[in-house]
């Protein structure tokens, strides 16, 4: 049986979803557009980001917006002064928590990060940078991960595991230690899990992930299987 339907209202605006559909579905659905970094559509939604974080009246705490299901009558705010600040806090803090140097990446001018930057009008950081010196792992044969451009969106560990049924990407550590690992942390050209598909690296919303033989600015994502994703998470909502 199809879910029912529920009303709402976002931004003053009453709308409609389904009961089985997130705030952030049923806002885009309806042509509202709230920031996001680690969702992308036909994945899972872990809310790791935080810039999807919206206003939810009778709450005083922020809600993350991808994985908050809509509720009759819920009345959503997605953007506001208090929302402006935060979620421009939150990516000067990913730029400072690692080395997002634009000027010498392969994804300069086709990053998502890069493009919220300018959303927000970041032209500098104000907070102190960590600069850690990250490995690059360059192992594998066609591509390449750089661990001082990724933001831990997860993108990579949810498409190989939930799509491509591979389960190659995890992630160690905690906190400011955490990184992405292949194969219980091995050398990505050593796992013996990974397919080669190529589906990490174009979902990959940064340089973090990338073909060899890419230069400055020439990583462009191709993600050919998106329909296909996107396809079946609307007959799960059905």
């Amino acid at each position: 049986m199809s879910a029912p339907i529920l009303t709402l209202t976002i931004d003053g605006r009453q709308v409609s979803g389904l009961a089985s559909e997130t705030v952030l579905q049923v806002a885009r659905e309806n042509g509202i557009d709230i920031p996001t970094l680690c969702f992308l559509e036909g994945l899972s939604a872990t809310g790791a980001c935080r810039l999807c974080m919206v206003e939810i009246e009778g709450s005083p705490k922020l809600h993350p917006a991808c994985v908050t299901p809509i509720q009759e009558g819920m009345a959503v705010t997605t953007d506001s002064k208090r929302l402006f600040g935060y979620r421009r806090a939150i990516v000067q803090l990913l730029f400072s928590e690692r080395n997002h140097v634009c000027a010498v990446c392969v994804a300069n001018g086709h990053c998502e990060l890069q493009e919220l930057a300018r959303t927000f009008g970041i032209d500098h950081v104000e907070f102190p940078g960590l600069h850690p010196a990250l490995e690059v792992d360059a192992s594998h044969s066609r591509f390449v991960l750089d661990h001082n451009r990724c933001v831990l969106c997860t993108r990579c560990v949810r498409v190989c595991g939930e799509i491509e049924g591979a389960h190659t990407w995890d992630v160690k550590n905690r906190g400011i230690r955490s990184q992405i690992v292949a194969d219980l942390d091995t050398p990505w050209g050593t796992a013996a899990t990974c397919t080669g598909c190529g589906k990490c690296v174009h979902v990959c919303p940064t340089g973090a992930l990338s073909e060899k033989g890419k230069s400055m600015a020439e990583m462009r994502q191709k993600r050919p299987f998106l329909p296909y994703l996107v396809a079946n998470r609307a007959e799960e909502r059905q």
